[in-house]
Protein backbone atom coordinates (compact mmCIF):
# COMPACT_ATOMS: atom_id res chain seq x y z
CA UNK A 1 0.00 0.00 0.00
CA UNK A 2 1.51 3.37 -1.00
CA UNK A 3 2.29 5.94 1.70
CA UNK A 4 -0.74 8.13 0.95
CA UNK A 5 -3.10 5.16 1.38
CA UNK A 6 -1.40 4.16 4.64
CA UNK A 7 -2.11 7.68 5.89
CA UNK A 8 -5.77 7.20 4.93
CA UNK A 9 -6.12 3.69 6.35
CA UNK A 10 -7.69 5.11 9.51
CA UNK A 11 -10.79 5.88 7.40
CA UNK A 12 -11.56 2.19 6.94
CA UNK A 13 -14.56 1.12 8.97
CA UNK A 14 -15.96 4.64 9.26
CA UNK A 15 -19.12 5.99 7.63
CA UNK A 16 -18.39 8.43 4.81
CA UNK A 17 -20.60 11.07 6.42
CA UNK A 18 -18.55 11.02 9.62
CA UNK A 19 -15.33 12.26 8.00
CA UNK A 20 -14.14 15.69 9.08
CA UNK A 21 -13.49 18.49 6.61
CA UNK A 22 -9.74 17.91 6.93
CA UNK A 23 -10.14 14.16 6.35
CA UNK A 24 -12.27 14.77 3.25
CA UNK A 25 -9.67 17.22 1.96
CA UNK A 26 -6.83 14.72 2.53
CA UNK A 27 -8.78 11.94 0.78
CA UNK A 28 -10.00 14.06 -2.15
CA UNK A 29 -9.36 12.36 -5.48
CA UNK A 30 -9.05 8.89 -3.95
CA UNK A 31 -11.62 6.13 -4.30
CA UNK A 32 -13.51 4.49 -1.46
CA UNK A 33 -15.32 1.16 -1.49
CA UNK A 34 -18.76 1.13 0.15
CA UNK A 35 -20.98 -1.94 0.38
CA UNK A 36 -23.88 -1.76 -2.06
CA UNK A 37 -27.27 -1.20 -0.45
CA UNK A 38 -29.87 -3.90 -0.91
CA UNK A 39 -33.02 -4.41 1.15
CA UNK A 40 -31.68 -7.84 2.15
CA UNK A 41 -28.36 -6.62 3.54
CA UNK A 42 -28.96 -3.07 4.79
CA UNK A 43 -25.20 -2.43 5.05
CA UNK A 44 -23.84 0.12 7.48
CA UNK A 45 -22.24 1.98 4.53
CA UNK A 46 -18.79 2.08 6.03
CA UNK A 47 -15.60 2.65 4.06
CA UNK A 48 -14.00 -0.75 3.46
CA UNK A 49 -11.08 0.32 1.23
CA UNK A 50 -9.37 3.54 0.13
CA UNK A 51 -7.03 3.86 -2.84
CA UNK A 52 -5.96 5.88 -5.87
CA UNK A 53 -8.14 3.71 -8.14
CA UNK A 54 -11.04 1.31 -8.01
CA UNK A 55 -8.59 -1.45 -8.95
CA UNK A 56 -6.52 -0.74 -5.82
CA UNK A 57 -9.69 -0.83 -3.70
CA UNK A 58 -10.59 -4.18 -5.26
CA UNK A 59 -7.14 -5.54 -4.39
CA UNK A 60 -7.54 -4.36 -0.79
CA UNK A 61 -10.98 -5.97 -0.53
CA UNK A 62 -9.72 -9.28 -1.94
CA UNK A 63 -6.77 -9.22 0.47
CA UNK A 64 -9.29 -9.04 3.31
CA UNK A 65 -11.37 -11.89 1.87
CA UNK A 66 -14.27 -9.63 0.81
CA UNK A 67 -16.20 -9.99 -2.48
CA UNK A 68 -15.59 -6.81 -4.56
CA UNK A 69 -18.85 -7.34 -6.49
CA UNK A 70 -20.74 -6.39 -3.33
CA UNK A 71 -19.18 -2.91 -3.27
CA UNK A 72 -19.49 0.35 -5.14
CA UNK A 73 -16.51 2.60 -5.69
CA UNK A 74 -16.95 6.33 -5.25
CA UNK A 75 -14.45 9.07 -5.86
CA UNK A 76 -14.03 11.15 -2.73
CA UNK A 77 -14.37 14.92 -2.99
CA UNK A 78 -13.63 17.73 -0.57
CA UNK A 79 -16.45 18.59 1.82
CA UNK A 80 -17.12 21.81 -0.08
Amino acid sequence: MPAKEKELSHLIGRPLDSLSIDERKAAAGRYAALEIYTPQTLPLRRIEAVGPSAAECIAQLRARGLDPTRFEFVRLTPAY
